[in-house]
């Protein structure tokens, strides 16, 4: 029997192991889409009274299908611009970089500024930081300015220095700090706010390089499967460039933004935020949430820790809020019907976060705020229930615990909070519910499937320096899939309209070539994305 006219599938795909991340029908072989939406799941023969003349067939001859992805944490355009710079994230050694840092510059000789990303803290002799000298060899005549793979510290040449104006005398205050040498000069390394003393300097980017950044960014996202993002920091100019390519009907990720807030926040900051969230409010583009940093990173020793650092015993980071400030912006937020996020890496900013939290439910006594922690990489053990107890979720990203990256993250803090480091599995027993992401582009890759990987397996290769770290906090396949999936949905108070393939849902999937549950472990890395549908259409390959 055909289909009814108005009941045909515009899109029907068969023979397939169908992850639909409903718990109420885990697995199907076959999926009918309508339009933007899903209209069946089931069996070939269930779903034939969708077909009709003008559906369009699509045997999937026994591949995985999954919900698409979504990333939960990332700074998409930033990224997206970032393919325009000179990427150091696969270099291994100072001299890889410099290398790529010259051939830039001599591939793009009319650039006033070199900047780029992605270097590691490692690829520097003997744990040392970066030094203005490393570049000059290379580069002396430009100024450049490369931050870390983590975003939280820039490695800058002489050029760059001089052309801020910044010298012995000059002091920063804030969050963050200028790194000077015995002389007292810039030695060339700024973390955290200090960077903006550099980066203030750069020439903004262009509109039109903006908009091919995020033509070329929502093409990369659609070749890894990637759906729907959450944006982990924003502006009005940045959401009014999602806009106009969504009033085309050109975007083809789904995106939700946060907007930064700081300690000294008003009521008429919030007001601000809660006016953009009445305005951008769709499927498509939304402004629901406000994000805010407690704290820095480890490897530069800018993450609040309860105790110093193993490394560096004359610290254990300054939080970049008091707790009566983050509990005042926390309260204020949430009582606006944001949504609120709190960068916390270190273990102190974990807790100071949690503290926050419990103090706005008292005051507030919403019903369901869904506060987030995001990246949690330390955690002290009696803090972990408090996820479930609070109603907190994990926010957390597997990348950044791909073990080729772990060695001075770990020397900062020794073996005892190590053990605790990246605690998905713990985190999980102890019920609270986790959300995975990139943090692309403050990580060495955007790819899904390398993160699934490193949740999965805890390891690399027998042999190397990290091989089988931690494996006791890897979880399940599934689970790190419903991190990618279902759960990022809720995390966006959109689960009722996706994260899981059921009859009403948007239609966003993505096949794989190979079943992740089904390959042997170590090789979830390979997998390859053989066709994105994004609203009810094949985005990838373009047709």
């Amino acid at each position: 029997m055909t289909a009814a006219y108005g009941q045909q599938a515009t899109l029907f795909f068969k023979n397939g192991k169908i992850w639909t991340g409903d718990s109420a029908r885990p697995y199907a072989s076959a999926i009918a889409v309508r339009g933007e939406k899903i209209i069946g799941v089931g069996t070939e023969k269930s779903l034939r009274r969708f077909v009709g003349k003008s559906t369009k067939t699509v045997d999937l001859d026994g591949r995985f299908v999954a919900p698409g992805i979504n990333d939960s944490h990332i700074h998409f355009l930033g990224g997206a611009i970032g393919l325009f710079q000179v990427d150091l994230a696969d270099v291994k050694t100072l001299e890889e970089a410099q290398k790529l840092i010259l051939k830039f510059a001599k591939e793009n000789p009319s650039a006033p500024w070199i900047t780029g990303r992605g270097w590691q803290y490692s690829i520097f002799p003997n744990s040392r930081l970066p030094l203005k000298e490393d570049i000059d060899v290379v580069v002396k005549d430009r100024p450049v300015f490369v931050r870390a793979y983590d975003g939280h510290t820039a490695w800058t040449n002489s050029k760059a220095i001089e052309l801020a104006g910044v010298n012995e005398k000059t002091e920063f205050t804030g969050f963050g700090e200028i790194v000077k040498g015995a002389d007292g000069k810039p030695t060339g390394t700024f973390k955290e706010g200090a960077m903006g003393l550099i980066s203030r300097k750069i020439p903004p980017t262009s509109r039109e390089t903006e908009i091919a950044a995020l033509k070329r960014g929502m093409e990369v996202a659609a070749e890894l499967g990637i759906t729907s993002i959450q944006n982990a920091h924003g502006s009005l100019d940045e959401v009014e460039l999602f806009d106009e390519f969504q009033k085309r009907g050109e975007l083809t990720v789904r995106t939700s933004f946060a907007f930064s807030l700081g300690p000294k926040t008003t009521q008429a900051d919030v007001d601000k935020v809660v006016a953009a969230s009445r305005k951008y409010n769709s499927p498509m583009l939304r402004v629901k949430a406000v994000k805010l940093m407690v704290d820095g990173v480890i490897e530069s020793h800018t993450a609040a820790m309860l105790a110093p650092y193993s490394n560096k015993p004359e610290t254990a980071g300054t939080p970049n809020f008091t707790q009566e400030q983050l509990n005042n912006v926390v309260a204020m937020a949430d009582k606006a019907g944001l949504q609120v996020y709190i960068h916390a890496i270190g273990d102190r900013g974990v807790r100071m976060s949690l503290d926050a939290f419990e103090n706005a439910k008292k005051i507030n006594k919403r019903a369901d705020s869904r506060f987030r922690i995001e990246h949690i990489e330390t955690i002290q053990a009696v803090d972990m229930p408090r996820f479930l107890k609070l109603g907190v979720i994990a926010s957390m990203e597997p990348i950044h615990a791909d073990p080729g990256t772990i060695s001075v993250w770990s020397e900062a803090i020794g073996p005892e909070r190590t053990s605790r480091g990246f605690a998905w599995r713990a985190l999980e027993k102890a019920g609270a519910k986790l959300i995975f992401s990139s943090d692309y582009p403050a990580s060495i890759s955007l790819s899904p499937w390398r993160g699934l990987h490193n949740a999965v397996n805890r390891k690399t290769i027998e042999g190397t320096p990290a091989a089988g770290w931690l494996p006791e906090h890897r979880v399940s396949v599934e689970t790190a899939l419903k991190a990618y999936t279902v759960n990022g949905a809720f995390a966006s108070f959109e689960e009722n309209i996706k994260g899981v393939l059921r009859p009403g849902m948007l239609a966003d999937f993505v096949v794989l070539d190979k079943n992740p549950m089904e390959v042997p472990p170590m090789d979830i890395y390979k997998l390859q994305v053989a066709q994105t549908v994004f609203a009810g259409r094949i985005l990838h390959p373009k047709q």
